[in-house]
């Protein structure tokens, strides 16, 4: 990736999250009052001055600290320091300069990487407060006053970092990268799925359920292509949603669903398709992703000959809406079939954007109601004159006919079948829409 990487950091509970999503322009990271609420590290592409940026927001460091989440905090902290361009090391004005704030500043300085130190919650308008002075003992350069909040300062601290960034490189041409959303109940393995293909400890992977609570973008390229994968939130059961920041959470599932054009539905395979798998592919199809049911943990499932068969049947029975996607059984902890994923992702997104001639089209469906002739209703006969595509993502056609209540469902779903059977369309719904003319328009 050509575009340089800033990286908020700072202790917990000093508005980072507020001041990136005032840069954003859009709430995407999760603002609480409770500390830890941003566990992983955040992308969005931010623009300042003709200067285009990705921009990292990351979960508060707390340098001495013996809980298990904070430690992965620190962690993922410490790589989003290792691959950024320029930092942004954010304090508080109202806690003042305290002992968390001089060692991060001390781990800054070992990084080599150029900081710009910024003193947030200055929310008063006029010459700086007193206390912003004493930020200097870091030894950091200037110390910029910001209002997260407000907004005030952080056009100066954008200017700062433009100045620091390396030197713009080329464009790169048409983008050609496939977004990938994994998606599925908590614990399945989504993000192990996304650390065993980047090949580090990217998101958080811990037994405690609901470890990713926001939607994380990872740029990637191997021989296949050039993907970003969207970890995403697990997807629970409605009543289990007790808190804000899981309706957020479960906000952020959806949205990066809507934003990605390959859904990979992870299964545990020890557990089955349950209520909640069936929801979470459902909010996929409904979406007219294209999909591809991923069936994790496959190593540690006692089989014999015919067990990938039942199972495969099993996950067709639960999801009868979606038997045009295609299941893999994989293993994310020891890599087992991961790299067909690759192979799969390219064949079904490539489905989904499959364009076909009206006259190919029209050639299926007069075969079709040949061989099956059109419903009728008390005398009344459905007449079909033509089909044409007008969308992709998912293939999108328009069937026009002489009465639209004369297109029942099952001959619907028999034109979708032929329409499967012809040109495959292999991992991505089709959309039909019926239109009601005369044969005389």
């Amino acid at each position: 990736m050509s575009k340089p990487i800033v990286a908020i950091v700072g202790r917990p509970n000093v508005g980072k999250s507020t001041f990136f999503n005032k840069i954003a322009g859009k709430r995407i990271a999760i603002v609480e009052d409770t500390p830890g609420v941003t566990r992983d590290r955040l992308y969005f592409e931010v623009e300042w001055n003709g200067r285009k940026m990705m921009m990292i927001d990351t979960g508060g460091i707390e340098p001495d600290t013996n809980d298990v989440i904070m430690m992965h905090i620190k962690n993922q902290a410490q790589i989003a320091i290792e691959h950024a361009d320029v930092i942004v090391f954010l304090t508080d004005i109202r806690a003042g300069l305290t002992a968390d704030d001089r060692e991060i500043a001390e781990m800054l300085r070992k990084s080599g990487k150029p900081v710009v130190l910024c003193v947030n919650k200055v929310d008063s308008v006029g010459a700086p407060p007193a206390e912003l002075y004493e930020f200097y003992e870091l030894g950091l350069d200037e110390p910029y006053p910001v209002s997260s909040v407000h907004g005030s300062g952080t056009g100066d601290v954008l200017d700062r970092v433009c100045e620091l960034l390396p030197e713009q490189t080329e464009e790169e041409g048409e983008d050609d990268t496939v977004k990938v959303a994994v998606i599925g109940r908590p614990n399945a393995g989504k993000s192990s799925l996304v650390n065993k293909i980047l090949g580090s400890e990217r998101m958080i992977v811990s037994d405690v359920a609901g470890t990713t609570r926001d939607a994380i973008d990872s740029a990637f390229e191997n021989k296949y292509g050039k993907y970003v994968f969207i970890d995403t939130a697990g997807i629970r059961k409605t009543g289990k949603i007790n808190d804000s920041i899981e309706k957020y959470s479960i906000l952020r599932a959806e949205m990066a669903v809507e934003r990605s054009d390959v859904c990979l539905i992870l299964v545990d395979a020890n557990e089955g398709v349950t209520a909640q798998d069936e929801r979470v592919a459902g909010i996929a199809h409904e979406s007219g992703k294209a999909c591809i049911i991923v069936i994790n943990k496959w190593d540690i499932v006692e089989k014999d000959s015919k067990t990938m068969d039942e199972f495969r049947k099993d996950v067709y029975t639960a999801l009868s809406y979606m038997t045009y996607a295609p299941i893999l059984f994989i293993s994310a902890k020891t890599g087992q079939r991961v790299e067909r994923l690759f192979e799969l992702i390219n064949y079904v997104n490539n489905q989904s954007s499959t364009r076909i001639s009206t006259g190919m089209l029209n050639d299926v469906l007069s075969d079709a109601t040949t061989r099956v002739q059109p419903p009728t209703d008390k005398g009344k006969r459905l007449k079909i004159y033509y089909m044409t595509q007008v969308g992709i993502k998912p293939p999108t056609f328009v069937i026009f006919c002489n009465n639209e209540e004369l297109f029942h469902f099952s001959y619907k779903r028999y034109i979708e079948n032929k329409l499967r059977e012809v040109f495959g369309f292999e991992g991505t719904p089709i959309k039909l829409i019926i239109r009601e003319r005369t044969a005389e328009d």
